[in-house]
């Protein structure tokens, strides 16, 4: 893609030795892929071989709280509390006022990072599988151990707590489990076939961690927050109906999640529904990135450039951020 290549192969060699970078620009598309699926493994890695996404599942919860709330099945001034399934009240976070749906999807509810017990449990597989062992009644007990001191909108705290909530009063409010409804209501309409909550998805990429071989990422408490795993082929789709939007509730989804609602602290950055928002020389930038603990994971869309951007690579995230960096440079420079 004309003036793209020595940005694109920046982000490959920052990867290490496996990586996808998508791009697309105007009605082209450029899918360029390095490696193999896995050390000693014969498969190369391909537009439709699928990677751990980590906090970019986020960017999908958002896109579904926009599809319900265009629906109607949902407001984003909801309470969390009454979204939540009723078995668990009263066990409730302790607020001084209530939490809805939006501080969730803004980070402005005050929750922390992680839910309380997570940390501790995790311990033993800390760098392989941490949240393995954290599903559905340990997120229970954790919301009845949880109090907010700060009023919920009044400040940014970024908080995977917070979107794994999310996840889960709206899957409560769909009536089926998060990756189903998500499926149902977002990655089938979207044409978005390798893009999965399932651990074990045929073609995926080995997570490696240090040269170390990393079990599948499992989140089952948490998958709103980072569960899913998708392919370059199907983030450059997911990308485009960004920049293209889509039909009726959809449509009006993919324009909700582009919304600024608050200036990040010390930045002239600003937060839409999980999406960060920039403007460089006056030209809208929409990107996020992900990580587990063996894939780092970068996607961005700009509308002026009809551009968007979904690097990926099967090794943890480097210290000194040097692929996320150059993925973005990508997205700048298209």
């Amino acid at each position: 893609m004309n003036g793209l290549g020595p940005a694109v192969a920046e982000a490959v060699r920052a990867a290490g030795p496996y990586a996808t970078v998508a791009v697309t620009r105007g009605d082209a598309e450029e899918v360029r892929c390095h490696g193999r699926l896995g050390h000693g493994r014969t498969a190369a890695c391909s537009p439709d071989t699928v990677f751990e996404l980590g906090s970019v599942s986020k960017t999908f919860t958002a896109l579904l709280l926009a599809q319900m709330a265009a629906r109607g099945d949902v407001s984003l001034h909801d309470t969390v509390e009454h979204r939540l399934p009723d078995c668990w009240r009263p066990v409730t976070v302790r607020s001084p006022e209530p939490i809805r749906l939006l501080h969730l999807a803004t980070h402005t509810s005050g929750l922390p990072r992680l839910p309380p017990g997570l940390a501790a449990r995790a311990v033993p597989t800390w760098f392989s599988n941490p949240y393995a062992a954290f599903g559905d009644e340990q997120l229970r007990a954790g919301v009845a151990r949880t109090t907010v001191r700060c009023r919920p909108g009044s400040r940014y705290r970024y908080s995977n707590y917070g979107v794994a909530l999310l996840g889960r009063a709206l899957a409560e409010t769909g009536g089926l489990p998060y990756g189903e409804l998500l499926s149902e209501r977002v990655l089938r309409p979207l044409g978005l076939g390798a893009t999965t909550c399932t651990a074990d998805s045929p073609g995926r990429a080995v997570g490696y961690r240090r040269g170390q071989e990393l079990p599948p990422w499992r989140i089952p408490g948490l998958p709103g927050a980072g569960a899913l795993r998708a392919s370059g082929a199907d983030l450059l789709r997911y990308l485009r109906a960004h920049l293209d939007g889509g039909h009726g509730e959809l449509a009006a989804a993919l324009r909700e999640v582009q919304r600024p609602w608050l200036r990040l602290p010390r930045s002239t950055d600003e937060l839409c529904l999980v999406w960060n928002h920039r403007r460089p020389g006056g030209r809208d930038l929409y990107f996020h990135a992900g990580a587990t603990r063996g894939f780092t994971a970068f996607v961005g869309f700009s509308p002026q450039a009809s551009a968007a951007v979904a690097a990926l690579a099967n090794t943890g995230p480097s210290l000194d951020g040097r692929f996320l960096q150059a993925a973005y440079e990508v997205l700048r420079a298209a």
